[in-house]
């Protein structure tokens, strides 16, 4: 593999931490000039990481830490930016690959900056394609680089998904492990707090992902960028629960076979694949073992007690801005329940009311149409919590 320019959005971050350990698993400095590192408040993790990857940048989105991070990155030789106009400045530093983490609708811009600009997109931001999919696509075709998927669930699908039978493509099956919740009951459910959300059964990850991943938002998000990433009519998007997590997704074509994904939940298997695609270079992670497995179970998702689902489909099927609205007010909606302001069902409630609110609202023409869509839908969301 010939050395690349790589900056990394969202260093910081889990999805960062462990694109990171990957680079160096798969040669380090020899295979990868890191131009640039970015993240939010945790300035010294950020120094740090630049210091270690010898990048020639890092970027606080957070400007009140610019003098922190400058202060951390003394005498290193790493240039320190701050702001959404220093991430535009590494978005577009002649990046060969970007990894683009950030959480949040703040990663939109830089990610359609770098797509622009010609770089290949490693997507871990669930927003650039729920709130802007024709745009984000757009600029990607626009630029000429790749879009990879780095979710478990999109890898998958990317990599059993045969370009040449296309045409003979009939369903994607996107997995979920149902989360700490799969077996309570609806009434158990409207219960449960914040701190017993967030201990998923399979994966280490943030609070706010591991509770959008128990009320399976998360899979509903997935189920969104599905259908912009590979072009598909909603009724192609199916969801399956199977809580080993060890089958990452699947496609089904016309001739009744289904292609699957396996492996041991680690991201790294994910984030390698798209760092050095088409290639499958040999990576630190555990190895499946089927004697141990024993079994591998299914079942069809309940969207009574998990009816983030549903609204997904309300998204797939409505198209223009409800996506954005979807994500924006469930944002609104999750910060309440961390904060013990909503139980966990009314996330779903709040959400879907909002989506119903502003079903009138225009098909996007562009980022600004976006940005004020989720203006709007956070506003009324926070209003919804407040009443």
């Amino acid at each position: 593999m010939t050395q690349r320019r790589i900056a990394v959005f969202g260093a910081t971050g889990s999805i960062g931490v462990n694109t990171l350990d990957v680079i160096n698993q798969l040669g380090g400095q020899d295979a990868f000039t890191v131009s640039a590192v970015t993240g939010n408040r945790n300035v010294e993790r950020l120094a740090q990481q630049a210091i270690d990857h010898n990048a020639e940048m890092a970027v606080t989105a957070d400007e009140q830490q610019y003098a922190a991070l400058k202060t951390a990155l003394s005498g290193s030789g790493v240039r320190p930016a701050a702001g959404a106009s220093g991430l535009i400045e590494a978005a577009v530093m002649n990046n060969d690959l970007v990894m683009a983490a950030i959480v949040g609708t703040a990663g939109l811009k830089p990610a359609l900056a770098a797509a622009r600009a010609g770089a290949d997109i490693a997507l871990a931001n669930k927003e650039c394609l729920v709130s802007a999919g024709p745009l984000f696509l757009s600029a990607v075709h626009e630029g000429g680089g790749r879009l990879l998927p780095v979710d478990s669930e999109h890898s998958a699908i990317f990599q059993v998904l045969e370009q040449n039978q296309r045409r003979a493509l009939e369903r994607v099956i996107i997995t979920a492990s149902g989360g700490p919740f799969r077996t309570k009951t609806l009434e158990e459910m409207r219960h449960v707090d914040a701190a017993t959300a967030r201990a998923h059964p399979n994966w280490s990850m943030g609070l706010k992902i591991s509770i959008d991943s128990a009320s399976m938002f998360n899979k509903a998000l997935e189920m969104i960028e599905a259908l912009h990433l590979f072009s598909l009519r909603p009724d192609q998007v199916e969801v399956i629960v199977h809580p080993q997590s060890i089958i990452h997704s699947m496609v089904g074509y016309a001739d009744g076979s289904v292609l699957a994904q396996l492996g041991c939940p680690d991201m790294r298997s994910a984030i390698g694949y798209a760092l050095a695609y088409p290639h499958r270079p040999p990576l630190n992670v555990e190895r499946l073992d089927f004697a141990k497995l024993a079994r591998l179970d299914f079942e069809s998702p309940d969207e009574q007690r998990f009816p983030a689902l549903k609204l997904a489909r309300i998204v797939m099927e409505r198209g223009g801005l409800q996506g954005a609205i979807l994500n924006a007010a469930k944002e609104i909606a999750l910060e309440a329940f961390i904060e013990g302001r909503c139980g966990f069902l009314e996330m779903a409630d709040i959400t879907g009311q909002v989506m119903e609110n502003m079903r009138g609202a225009p098909s996007a023409c562009g980022i600004e149409d976006i940005y004020a869509a989720d203006e709007e839908a956070r506003r009324q969301a926070a209003g919804l919590i407040r009443a």
